[in-house]
């Protein structure tokens, strides 16, 4: 409230490479002297791609963000959108804190780690905001959870009384997109500096992250998951039935964002720091996703 917010979308990555870094460090600068903003949110970035394209966007372009700030009068603070696959693999079971040594186990985490590491060392105002597994409005449709949708979709559309998924012994914490945008509000009037975990505190296993999707969705045709040894990426894609017999033994499929079978946040950090605690529950943030699902033609 009082607060006006400017929305800024730019691809960074493109324009440093057109401009060249140091030129469009140059005019980010200037702007930021023009607008004058208190707070700068960073959540730009890219979660496909090579390790060549994933480092231009999301190390990189922050590379570039954090030297326009350096250099401009503004003094904001800046608020970094980091994420919990830069911990990588964690213990099924366990919460990972803050102060765990961070292992990302793909490339996308990788760029996300470094760009958390130029922010942290960059000596500006900035707090490093780590979201597990975003869910809710505006859910990518090529995310676990979206490919899940329109899976279920297309299987009401066509009338299919058995609907075959693999991938789904994956367990993620997953947290609405409404609250990381509660916690951001939160970190951008707080004076907390370094990593902040962002998430629900509780691991769901994606089958029943379906189980709850078909519910809400009003599909009354039954789930059959199919087991199998792990393949490449694109072979466990949600919705896409593999050949293996029904009595393999249960395997979880490769989760994209590199983290093994298990995460879960230890969220403890967000509420002394922040005043902040999830709100939505997962069931709501999958009712908004099959909206969303069940509007595209």
């Amino acid at each position: 409230p009082g607060r006006q917010v400017s929305h800024v979308s730019a691809d960074v990555a493109a324009i440093a490479d057109a401009l060249g870094i140091e030129r469009f460090a140059g005019a980010l600068t200037r702007f930021l002297d023009a607008v004058h903003p208190g707070v700068v949110v960073n959540c730009a970035g890219a979660t496909r791609g090579g390790a060549r394209e994933l480092t231009r966007h999301n190390t990189v372009a922050v590379a570039t963000v954090c030297e326009a700030l350096r250099r401009s009068g503004c003094g904001a603070r800046l608020v970094q959108i980091g994420c919990g696959a830069e911990y990588g693999p964690s213990q099924p079971g366990s919460s990972t804190a803050e102060d765990a040594v961070p292992r990302p186990g793909g490339p996308y985490g990788v760029s996300k780690l470094a760009a958390t590491e130029l922010v942290l060392g960059s000596g500006l105002d900035a707090v490093v905001l780590r979201v597990f597994s975003p869910a809710g409005p505006g859910t990518p449709a090529g995310s676990p959870l979206g490919r899940l949708a329109e899976a279920m979709r297309r299987a009401m559309q066509s009338g299919d009384g058995e609907l075959k998924l693999g991938g789904l012994g994956a367990q993620r914490d997953f947290i609405d997109v409404r609250d990381v945008a509660r916690a951001v509000h939160a970190a951008s009037l707080s004076a907390a500096q370094g990593v902040i975990n962002i998430g629900s505190g509780r691991a769901v296993r994606l089958r029943d992250a379906a189980a709850i999707l078909a519910r809400v969705a009003g599909y009354g045709g039954a789930l059959h998951e199919l087991d199998g040894p792990p393949g490449p990426p694109l072979r466990a894609t949600i919705g896409h039935p593999r050949s293996e017999p029904d009595h393999a033994a249960p395997v979880a499929y490769p989760y994209p964002d590199g983290c093994g079978s298990w995460q879960q946040a230890d969220v403890r950090t967000a509420r002394d720091r922040l005043g902040w605690r999830p709100r939505i529950n997962l069931e709501e943030s999958l009712a908004d996703i099959w909206m969303e699902a069940a509007c595209r033609i």
